[in-house]
């Protein structure tokens, strides 16, 4: 089935509206819940606070770009930690009212926080279902960790499978339009994207994306990219049992995206950038792998920035501000880190983040690999095209 009316007239809907509506997404979900085994793990790319990225917004509809929708999109999935997703919402529904927002998720947690975003008043909620039975899905997740603690596979596939059916019941109920995407693996679900098709119509979804899996490099072990043909195929089946989108337009997690009439304007990027004077990166670490330290917590200070040669790498270890001096400890915190543009953290109390970011020192929300994460903001790490979101 093609898309009915009222959803060809949605902005993120119908092929037409998608070519002249401004799409602005805002990178503020800190934590992924799961896996694809195919997806590209060559870089992590940081969370921004919700008052960062409601002020990169105003900076763009500043700068004279229309912004029609607003999605919370990554780069961890908007329900794994959902308050920084919801103040985001809120803030972006104070500031401007008239426009649409939206935000992608693998649902878990969803029907518990239906009703709180219907009342925020969200245009539609992107559900990423790939699998309608568990033996599908273990064969396309590496892992699954719907809190802290990664579950066991098959335990995990049926936890996931089940918190994505109460979700899009919750959300019909609560009134939002639920949009499915559906990534095609080819060897893996090809077969079974009717059968998410006839679940989800079931469940009362409204509309469906067919997404063809790219993949991020040509030697790795993945699948083979998903072709015209089989795409046809998949769609022609799907559509027995629901509206489908058009056609597929990346409308990605890692990028914020603007479309203008006429053209497709280039991905911006919200991620702060080095400076002649503040060229290094802090960060929180308590194994000097992985960010993942509350700031409060921190004694020490890693110091990454560009050697001689131009490549990043760790310079020094600094020592962070004694505990217990309020404000004052943040102030200090922010001379210490004088020749830093970022800094990346676990978490961060709204005080030092405020106290840090009027001192010219943006504080980044992650739980990636110290190392990918640098990269990242260095400008490099590639791009993964293994899986796909949509606003």
């Amino acid at each position: 089935m093609e898309p009915t009316t009222s959803h060809a007239n949605h902005p993120c809907f119908g092929m037409t509206s998608r070519r002249i509506i401004g799409r602005l997404h805002l990178p503020v979900a800190p934590r992924a819940n799961a896996r694809i085994r195919f997806a590209d793990n060559a870089s992590t790319k940081p969370a921004m606070m919700p008052e960062e990225a409601v002020a990169w917004m105003e900076h763009v509809i500043n700068s004279g770009k229309a912004v029609d929708i607003v999605g919370i999109t990554g780069p961890g999935d908007p329900l794994a930690a959902p308050e920084p997703t919801l103040r985001t919402l809120r803030l972006v529904r104070a500031k401007s009212p008239e426009i649409s927002l939206c935000l992608t998720t693998l649902g878990i947690g969803g029907n518990l926080i239906a009703e709180e975003l219907a009342e925020i008043g969200l245009s539609h909620i992107t559900m990423l279902v790939d699998a309608v039975t568990p033996e599908v899905a273990e064969k396309l997740y590496a892992w699954i960790r719907p809190s802290t603690k990664t579950m066991p596979l098959p335990e995990a596939a049926k936890y996931l499978l089940n918190e994505q059916a109460k979700a899009v019941t919750a959300f019909k109920r609560a009134g939002i339009t639920v949009k499915i995407n559906t990534t095609v693996y080819p060897g893996y679900n090809a077969g079974h994207v009717e059968h998410v098709a006839a679940a989800m119509a079931t469940l009362g979804a409204d509309i469906m994306g067919v997404v063809p899996y790219l993949p991020a490099d040509e030697n790795g072990d993945h699948p083979a990219e998903s072709g015209m043909e089989l795409i046809s195929t998949v769609r022609d089946r799907a559509a027995r049992h629901m509206d489908l989108m058009p056609a597929w337009e990346q409308c990605g997690e890692d990028i914020v995206g603007l479309n203008t009439p006429g053209k497709d304007a280039a991905p911006v990027s919200v991620m702060p950038k080095p400076s002649l004077a503040r060229p290094n990166v802090a960060v929180v670490s308590s194994d000097g792998m992985d960010v993942d330290m509350h700031l409060g917590h921190a004694v020490k200070i890693l110091i990454y920035g560009p050697r001689e040669d131009g490549l990043q790498c760790l310079l020094e270890t600094r020592e962070a501000p004694e505990p217990g001096s309020g404000s004052s400890r943040w102030k200090k915190l922010a001379t210490i880190l004088h020749d830093c543009f970022v800094l990346l953290t676990a978490s961060a109390g709204d005080t030092p983040r405020q106290i840090l970011s009027r001192k010219g020192l943006s504080v980044l929300i992650t739980d990636g690999e110290i190392e990918g994460t640098v990269d990242v903001l260095y400008g490099g790490g590639k791009k993964g095209k293994g899986r796909k979101s949509a606003a």
